[in-house]
């Protein structure tokens, strides 16, 4: 029954949500926790939703107010799936995480009507290479960028990097490290020109170490077609995440002659400045 969880023999009477000019009112699909503070779920997709794979919008659900609690977050699946999902934390204090991380399928959930963003291809001049540098849920843009079919014939070769401090907290390791195997609209094409470079920064693991040292090191290049470095004529860069991570490597990229591209002007790199302010 809508608007009602069982929970220990006890009904739990959960708010019938409303929508709004700026907000549809959506079904939680399924939820997938990785570990004790990250989560992944999917969402139903209205069919008038239209977003570009990588941009962002409002979800939310009812805060204590009443009124709907809403934080952004970047769309993880591609432009053509059916279904919405996201990557989320678990913030046990946190406005809307320590209420989020507890949805089931079957609940309500906010989600805005406007989704936008940087984290785009129109954003970026043709290239070569397409690199995608993130940390923690700064994973989700590129998963959706990662699956879809355009990013293939605009790139020559297309590059997910993550990095995270523990092994559990490589949210998709397993679709990624098998080069979207099972997706029915880019495995072919992601076979020869995907590729994932994870690292764990606390735990050991294969490349233990922060991104900026496997750039030094040529490790992020390793088995990629290319030059061991970043050329800003040929390639192109995404990055999401850590607000430490974003602000050197924009220095980082500005000093190798990259370009800050937006959605008015494409450039070299990009980042999604309504995170970072």
């Amino acid at each position: 029954m809508a608007g009602e969880k069982v929970l220990n023999d006890v009904t739990i009477e959960k708010p019938v949500l409303e929508p709004t000019g700026a907000l549809s009112v959506e079904t939680v699909l399924s939820v997938r926790h990785w570990n004790e503070h990250l989560f992944s779920f999917r969402i139903t997709r209205p069919a008038s939703f239209r977003f570009r794979s990588g941009e962002f919008v409002m979800i939310g659900l009812q805060g204590d107010n009443g009124k709907p609690l809403l934080r952004a977050y970047s769309v993880a699946s591609p432009a053509w799936d059916e279904e919405l999902e996201f990557l989320s934390i678990k913030v046990q204090d946190g406005p809307l995480t320590s209420k989020l991380q507890l949805i089931q399928p079957g609940d309500q959930i906010y989600l805005g009507r406007k989704p936008t963003g940087t984290l785009v291809t129109d954003a970026l001049l043709p290239g070569k290479r397409l690199f995608m540098l993130s940390t923690g849920t700064g994973l989700a843009p590129f998963l959706s960028l990662a699956r879809d079919p355009d990013v293939y014939e605009f790139y020559e070769q297309v590059v997910v990097v993550h990095s995270v401090r523990r092994v559990s907290d490589l949210a998709f390791q397993d679709e990624l490290s098998g080069k979207l195997a099972d997706d029915p609209l880019v495995a072919e094409q992601a076979a020869s020109q995907f590729h994932y470079v994870p690292t764990v920064t606390r735990e050991p693991f294969r490349n233990n170490v922060r991104i900026d040292k496997l750039v030094e090191s040529g490790a992020l290049f390793e088995g990629i077609p290319g030059e061991a470095r970043f050329n800003p004529e040929t390639d192109r860069i995404m990055m999401c995440g850590s607000m430490e991570m974003i602000k050197q490597f924009g220095a980082y990229f500005e000093e190798q002659g990259f370009a800050e591209g937006s959605n008015a002007a494409p450039g070299a790199y990009v980042i999604e400045r309504a995170f970072v302010g």
